[in-house]
């Protein structure tokens, strides 16, 4: 039976940064009929002062155990709701909007150390389920999240992705005392699990289990093989018989009493990497003078906190620790074959605890449903580090869901500015760089602008253009829409998403990105659903046989023979809108097409291989866009010149319904949208000869002399 206790937290765990004073945080501790207040004595933290909480004859602050239970259960699925929570805490369920703060980079491993200080105060109590009140209130019919920690037990190991996952997921994190010595916690978090099943048995459950916790997680979906769960493992610790910590154990128990402080602080710089959890708050915009600057205060600052380890992990605890691990990653190991659950495992490179990379592939060949991500540049506590955010994997990978299978457009969630911001300063930032895109749209007038103002903002929307070479154009195409506020939901082929491109160790790549950034899979049935919810919509007719057009073909449209697209758009009276883009001759030169490469023999053998392993998605009917070969072409870069896009004049297909039934209305209509998108182009071509700052030089002289901020100009329209 679940019994609910309270104890009291600084104001790390709020959401509303207005609130001051303690406040109650949901324990539930399955498996026991005892309820245990843990409180601390007073606290003083940012000069508000925190007293001990007063029990008396079953009342706390005036309200009763039984109306304060109810509250904290009456919410979805045993959500925390506190009284004074109920009051202040705003309504977020509805759907995020987008570029959303996700609060990435605002909490740092120091605010995990200084938390953990406050709660791991003995208090004799049994291993419970917390949930931080900064997490806040998730979108409507989110899954629920557990956090399984790792080594240190505290349950804190998500605080730097509180904010982000708390609004896709129900979150739980798993606090196991400094000095509780229960066995592995199978039983424990199983019942947990069973009992969400039960409650919400069309949603799936997530465990997040981070070292020691992943062989926990993995431990629990062997043994319910029939419940909906999704494992995040982030280096597991089901290599701990391979750890060069093994040998360890004898020497520690050996240490005497004196030296022991100096451990954990030793083992601090094994188990992560200082510099990357002292980057996790600095602004990738920042000068690298800048950068170098905080960084050196955040070092002076953390190091001095990490010896606060060895109150986290006493010495019994570090040895109690130790060896559980060892029959924890056997008890896992050991039920391998059993786990039925999506896995995803996320592997540091520089992991000097463990042997993660290699345990990750050994998952990966083991289990039945595994991907993996490696970073190689992250340590041990990856999910403390900087470049790992939590929810952008989950997105990023596919394996965020709200019910059995996943839909692509009601489990879209929008990408946060952090999201942004990295993304396209990091991620492609070089190429945002070198193409300079400059972007011209046509007004309901014919008058062509500089801009996207001839974009109608409302939907449904469908922009309909030409595919660049490798799709090159896709990337400063949707960073201009999201600047104006607007989620471009790109058609994307479905090799995708469908696993063919998974290697054994997959870095976090831009297929990756462009999923979190909203693409989904080319089908009928996904543009009628974004159409009917109002989207605005990417699709390129030509799809793969443009961006793997041959020599010669540059510029070339390569769209099939029907018209469906223009019935569709007229079913739910969205807007069209043709464009063009031109840039990819200045940016590489074509020397390898598919003709070239199938006369090399080995690549030849490859790309057959690979091409009859994908997905086709038109059939031979339909001309020479049908059944379009995949593979990699040969470029060579030039120095690079400019992106132009030109999006025409919006063609409304709203109150003509007669699309749906003539179909040689039907036609005329798609061969003006093709016609439209082929004087785009040409028009294109012909006006950025008068560009003067069409090459790379003349633009980074424009940027040394201008603000960062101030667009390049282009050639009057």
């Amino acid at each position: 039976m679940a019994s609910v206790s309270s104890f009291r937290v600084s104001p790390y765990f709020l959401t509303n940064s207005e609130i001051k004073g303690g406040f109650r945080v949901r324990i539930q501790s399955l498996g026991s009929r005892d309820s245990t207040v843990l409180s601390s004595d007073s606290i003083v933290l940012n000069g508000t002062s925190f007293t001990k909480q007063k029990e008396n004859n079953g009342f706390i602050d005036g309200v009763t155990r039984v109306e304060e239970e109810k509250a904290l259960i009456n919410g979805e699925n045993g959500r925390l709701k506190s009284i004074v929570q109920k009051k202040q805490m705003k309504d977020v369920s509805k759907d995020l909007e987008l570029l959303w703060d996700d609060g990435y980079g605002t909490k740092t491993v120091k605010d995990y150390l200084d938390v953990a200080k406050e709660i791991i105060r003995p208090d004799g109590g049994p291993p419970r389920w917390f949930c931080p009140l900064e997490c806040g209130k998730p979108r409507k019919n989110s899954p629920t999240l557990l956090f399984l920690p790792g080594m240190d037990g505290v349950g804190l190991g998500l605080t730097l992705h509180h904010k982000a996952v708390g609004k896709a997921f129900e979150v739980w994190c798993l606090h196991i005392p400094v000095y509780d010595r229960t066995p592995f916690e199978v039983k424990f978090v199983e019942e947990t699990v069973r009992i969400q099943h039960a409650a919400s048995p069309n949603r799936p459950i997530y465990l997040v289990g981070d070292s020691f916790g992943g062989c926990l997680a993995l431990a629990v979906a062997a043994r319910n093989p029939k419940i909906d769960l999704v494992l995040i493992l982030a280096n597991p610790a089901t290599s701990f018989g391979r750890s060069q910590l093994q040998p360890l154990l004898p020497v520690l128990e050996a240490l005497p009493n004196g030296l022991h402080n100096a451990v954990p602080y030793l083992l601090s710089f094994v188990m992560g990497d200082p510099l990357k959890m002292a980057m996790v708050d600095i602004e990738y915009r920042l000068p690298p003078k800048s950068k170098i600057e905080q960084l050196s205060s955040n070092l002076t600052t953390l190091l001095p906190l990490l010896s606060g380890l060895a109150d986290i992990i006493p010495r019994e605890t570090l040895l109690w620790k130790l060896k559980l691990l060892n029959s924890a990653a056997a008890y896992a190991n050991s039920r391998l074959h059993a786990v039925k659950a999506e896995v995803l495992v996320l592997a540091s490179g520089k992991d000097y605890m463990l042997p993660s990379v290699d345990e990750a592939n050994r998952l990966k060949s083991s289990l039945q449903n595994c991907i993996v991500r490696l970073f190689k540049d992250n340590g041990h506590t990856i999910l403390l580090e900087d470049g790992i955010n939590l929810l952008t994997i989950i997105k990023g990978t596919g394996k965020y869901r709200c019910s059995r299978r996943l839909d692509y457009v009601s489990d879209f969630v929008p990408p946060s500015m952090s999201e942004f911001k990295y993304g396209f300063d990091e991620v492609v930032g070089l190429l945002r760089f070198v193409t300079g895109a400059a972007m011209f749209s046509t007004l309901d007038d014919g008058r062509i602008v500089r801009g996207l103002a001839g974009i109608p903002k409302e939907g449904p929307v469908l922009l309909v253009g030409y595919h660049m070479l490798m799709g090159l154009e896709l990337y400063p195409l949707v960073e201009a829409f999201l600047r104006e506020n607007i989620a471009l939901r790109g058609l994307a082929h479905p090799v995708l998403f469908n696993g063919t491109l998974e290697s054994s160790s997959t870095e976090f790549s831009l297929q990756d990105w462009m999923k979190v950034m909203g693409a989904v899979p080319a089908t009928a049935s996904n543009i009628f659903r974004l159409l009917s919810t109002k989207s605005h919509v990417l699709l390129y007719p030509g799809g793969a046989r443009e961006a793997l057009h041959y020599k010669g073909e540059e510029y070339k449209l390569f769209w099939p023979n029907q018209q469906e697209f223009v019935r569709m758009a007229a079913r739910f009276g969205a807007t069209i809108v043709p464009f063009g883009s031109v840039g990819e001759d200045d940016i590489a030169e074509l020397v390898l097409d598919y003709n070239d490469i199938r006369k090399i023999p080995f690549v030849n053998d490859f790309v057959g291989e690979r091409s009859r392993s994908a997905v086709r998605i038109r059939d031979e009917i339909q001309g020479e866009v049908a059944n379009q070969e995949m593979f990699i072409p040969g470029l060579l870069p030039k120095v690079p010149g400019r992106f132009y896009f030109l999006f025409g004049k919006p063609i409304e297909t709203k109150g003509k319904e007669e699309l749906l039934k003539d179909r040689d209305y039907a036609n005329e209509l798609y061969l003006q949208v093709k016609s439209e998108v082929k004087h785009s182009i040409d028009y294109l071509l012909k006006k950025r000869k008068q560009d003067p700052y069409r090459g790379i030089i003349d633009r980074t002289l424009y940027h040394a002399i201008y603000p960062p901020w101030r667009d390049v100009p282009a050639f009057d329209p």
